[in-house]
């Protein structure tokens, strides 16, 4: 045999154990199991993934929800109807002096009923501060058919949660939109000159059952009370995402 000819054989048998070596390691990548993610099913007996509805949905709050809503700027206006059918605006009470507090609301998320059931943390804020010139209203922004949607639902909860303000209705979710409202609850406040100085949460703690050592909102109509800045005027919301 040549030397060109054992370079030659040599160089196959190379090849053929490349090939063979690929084979191989494709057989055991594709064999391998896929871990399933949790999965539950709906009161229809469908069944869901918990984890991917979750990200999908809060990835749609905060694609649909581009804020225009800036801190120090006007707040943007609206006409709502309440549960009542009740037209309540922005405008109209800015004008008569009010500091408005802007909860978004949905009754059927669990951190709703955390400061409306389990604790009366937003029952309580009112308390405090409505005879010190301040409004508050809820906004429910959720869609036809989703989470906590319709006039009687809303309603109904209302009454539950002992609410001593209106809550309004915003079903094609265009106010939500135009605060860049992705939680609920989600506070805004509203000076009584009409600019906004607050956008978050209610408080520092972020768990399903537990209120936080700090009020955000209180600490903030407190300030502007007392016509100072407000130290703390965004922090980060949590909470369901708005059901647009």
């Amino acid at each position: 045999m040549t030397v060109q000819n054992l370079m030659a054989a040599i160089t196959v048998g190379f090849i053929s154990i490349a090939l063979a070596n690929g084979s191989a390691m494709a057989q055991a990548t594709t064999s391998q199991p896929v871990k399933a993610e949790p999965t539950g099913k709906d009161k229809d007996g469908h069944k869901h993934d918990e984890k991917k509805e979750s990200k999908k949905d809060d990835k749609k709050a905060d694609s649909k929800s581009a804020s225009t809503a800036k801190i120090g700027e006007a707040a943007p206006d609206f006409k709502l109807t309440d549960t009542e059918g009740k037209e309540i605006s922005l405008a109209a009470l800015t004008k008569s002096g009010k500091i408005v507090v802007i909860e978004w609301y949905n009754p059927e998320c669990p951190y709703i009923v955390k400061h409306h059931k389990t604790h009366t943390t937003f029952n309580d804020l009112h308390a405090k501060y409505a005879a010190k010139g301040v409004e508050f209203i809820a906004i429910n922004s959720g869609a036809k058919g989703k989470q906590g949607y319709g006039k009687e639902l809303n309603t109904e909860m209302k009454a539950k949660f002992k609410l001593p303000y209106p809550v309004l209705l915003d079903e094609n979710g265009e106010v939500g939109r135009s605060y860049g409202a992705k939680n609920t609850p989600q506070v805004y406040i509203v000076t009584k000159d009409g600019k906004l100085a607050y956008n978050g949460a209610i408080d520092d703690d972020r768990s399903v059952d537990t209120l936080g050592k700090t009020n955000y909102v209180s600490k903030a109509l407190d300030e502007i009370l007392a016509n100072t800045s407000v130290s703390t005027p965004e922090t980060k919301p949590y909470g369901c995402g708005v059901k647009y």
